[in-house]
């Protein structure tokens, strides 16, 4: 399991949320990297392990990124608060499930919000959901022979060329 790397998105936009997953063994190079990625703040940008309440760090540690520069009240508020949530309840989702065991592993969460999001309960939701998602591509990623058969006709909502 250490060293797999998944991504998501889910819910509407400006509510939803993108979400890039790295899966750790504890007692990785991978897992030291995470720890690493913790213990790096930077302005508008600290990392944190995903609690459920005070005391209630999510098993397995979820070490929670956010790629969004928090430069506003609402803003830090949705992503210590929803997303952080939502994160938690993906991750717990996955313990549930049988796709994760709840110790030996370290997630790595990088999380996006827009900055326009302002719906918690829907920032919630969509949180919950990428980071099921995410980790589940993750553990079973996209067969390359896929993407390469669709390589031609590939899109991205940043690109407007032909």
């Amino acid at each position: 399991m250490d060293g797999l790397i998944g991504e998501a998105w889910a819910g509407e936009s400006p509510d939803g949320c993108h979400v890039n997953v790295v899966l750790a063994e504890r007692g990785s190079s991978t897992a030291a990297a995470a720890a690493g990625a913790l213990a790096n703040p930077s302005p508008g940008h600290t990392p944190f392990l995903v609690c459920h309440g005070p005391g209630n760090v999510v098993r397995p540690p979820t070490i929670f990124v956010n790629k969004t520069t928090i430069d506003s009240d609402a803003l830090g508020r949705l992503t210590w608060g929803a997303a952080q949530l939502g994160v938690g309840q993906g991750v717990l989702d996955a313990v549930a499930e049988g796709q994760l065991p709840a110790d030996g592993v370290v997630v790595l969460a990088l999380i996006w919000l827009d900055p326009e999001a302002g719906d918690e309960t829907a920032v919630k939701r969509s949180s919950r959901e990428a980071m099921r998602t995410a980790i589940a591509d993750a553990l079973e990623p996209a067969d390359a022979r896929e993407l390469i058969e669709r390589r031609e006709v590939a899109t991205n909502g940043f690109y407007g060329g032909d």
